[in-house]
C-alpha cells in the first residue's frame, strides 16, 4: 500500500466496518509505524481489498483485513490472506493474531481454515457495540 492507495482503501475501509478508520490513521501507519506492513488487492484496476500487519520480531497481528462487499463470496479474502501469510513466513514470522467479532461466523471459518485457533475472548472491544471479540493465533511453519 503507498500513499496513492488509501483513497480506494477508505472506500474498502467505510464499506467494510460500522466503524472504520480515519484517513489520517493510515496515512500514520504508512509514515511513522515502522512496525506496520500493508498490502492491497488489486482487481482488474481496481483495489478491492487490503491487510495491515504490526510486526514485531518473530511475531506479527493483522490490524485490519477486508474485501469490499460487491467482491466476497469469491476466494478474494482467503487468497489475500494465504498471500500475507506467506509474506510473513519470509520475514521471520513464527506466530500470527488477530481479533474478529464473536458474530462474524464467515470470517471465522476461513480464519480456522487457514490453521487459526481461538486462544480467548477480548469482552466488549467493539466500540460502536461492545460485541466480544475473538483473539485467534497460528503457529506459521517453514519459517
Amino acid at each position: 500500500m503507498t500513499m496513492d492507495d488509501i483513497n480506494a482503501v477508505m472506500d474498502v475501509e467505510r464499506d467494510a466496518f460500522t466503524a472504520p478508520w480515519k484517513r489520517e490513521a493510515f496515512e500514520s501507519e504508512l509514515r511513522a509505524n515502522k512496525f506496520a506492513h500493508y498490502v492491497v488487492f488489486e482487481w482488474g484496476t481496481r483495489i478491492i481489498g487490503y491487510c495491515g500487519v504490526w510486526k514485531v520480531m518473530d511475531e506479527a497481528q493483522i490490524t485490519n483485513i477486508a474485501i469490499h462487499s460487491a467482491y466476497r463470496g469469491q476466494k478474494f479474502g482467503e487468497w489475500m490472506l494465504r498471500y500475507v501469510m506467506e509474506l510473513l513466513k519470509g520475514m521471520g514470522t513464527r506466530t500470527l493474531s488477530l481479533e474478529v467479532r464473536a458474530s462474524n461466523h464467515v470470517a471465522q471459518a476461513l480464519y480456522k481454515k487457514l490453521g487459526f485457533e481461538k486462544g480467548g475472548v477480548r469482552k466488549n472491544y467493539y466500540a460502536d457495540n461492545y460485541e466480544d471479540a475473538w483473539v485467534m493465533w497460528v503457529e506459521m511453519h517453514g519459517t
